[in-house]
């Protein structure tokens, strides 16, 4: 299984971002990396998304149910 988190996801769309950029691609790869952006993109926004009905549900836990409550995994940060 995949391990990785959303400071990838953000590393992803940077590099597809430059990728886009790169003034010495021709017509048919520029179309190959508009083409690799779109699907990248539906994917971010699926993930985006996720993450915001997990952070959603955090939030709830802790201002609706008392006791011990711990941080989703995907939220964590690394020390």
């Amino acid at each position: 299984m995949a391990q990785n988190k959303l400071t990838d996801l953000n590393n992803h769309l940077f590099a597809q971002l430059e990728r886009l950029g790169d003034e010495e691609l021709s017509q048919e790869q520029l179309k190959q990396e508009m083409d690799r952006a779109k699907s990248i993109n539906g994917v971010a926004k699926n993930i985006i998304d996720n993450a915001k009905v997990a952070l959603e549900g955090a939030q709830f836990t802790y201002s609706s149910i008392p006791g011990d409550k711990e941080v989703p995994e995907q939220f964590k940060l690394n020390q």
